[in-house]
């Protein structure tokens, strides 16, 4: 079944008008939709859409500190999404799981098509290899604003850009794929600046956590 959804906490932020800094539960909020779909644009159906109960941001969040990390945050849906050929569960990586450098990895997201463009009116998709974090947390790339409950992927012509925050990046693991991102930011130089592949919240890092929360 389905009734949770995993994103980061800016995402979940932007999601609701009434949510305060650094909240760790918000409950009954009625303006707040899953949609899930073939698609997933307007006026293209079936949809399925499902209301949120709760919304659960780490406790170690700080919305003025997006680089202090912990950007991950679930929503707990009111009712069971059902599974079909367009909506289907996601697998989560094991708890500490690092992945090596270069490691098959696609990001998906509505997100700017280009620095400083227009958000894109379809759901794409980019290969953005996965960059370890010796390399990615080195002097001459992010340094110390890469924290090992993060993961760096791309560093190439494709890269995450604004709008895409909150969505996956899923990574092959012996010919599975799993969520081993959720994107949270990339250089404020450009969405693919050289030597600044995009930043996600490492899942496998906080394993424990959600499974304090699904129970």
């Amino acid at each position: 079944m389905l009734r949770f959804v995993l994103l980061s906490a800016l995402a979940a932020l932007v999601l609701s008008e009434n949510l305060v800094p650094q909240p760790r539960c918000l409950e009954d909020v009625a303006e707040q939709r899953v949609v899930g779909g073939e698609v997933a644009q307007p006026n293209s159906w079936p949809w399925q859409i499902m209301t949120v109960s709760k919304v659960y941001i780490h406790n170690g969040w700080n919305s003025n500190n997006i680089a202090g990390g912990n950007d991950i945050a679930l929503l707990r849906l009111s009712t069971e999404a059902s599974l079909n050929s367009a909506v289907q569960l996601a697998a989560l990586p094991p708890s500490g799981q690092i992945l090596p450098n270069n490691n098959p990895c696609y990001i998906t997201g509505w997100g700017r098509t280009q620095t400083g463009g227009s958000l894109s009116n379809s759901l794409k998709q980019a290969w953005l290899p996965s960059v370890d974090h010796q390399t990615c947390s080195s002097s001459s790339w992010w340094g110390s604003s890469v924290k090992t409950t993060m993961v760096c992927a791309g560093g190439g012509a494709n890269s995450g850009c604004q709008g895409d925050s909150g969505g996956p990046l899923n990574c092959q693991v012996n010919s599975q794929y799993y969520v081993h991102g959720v994107t949270s930011f990339v250089s404020s130089s450009g969405c693919n600046a050289t030597r600044k592949p995009t930043v996600f919240t490492r899942v496998s890092a906080y394993i424990s956590w959600m499974n304090g929360i699904i129970g």
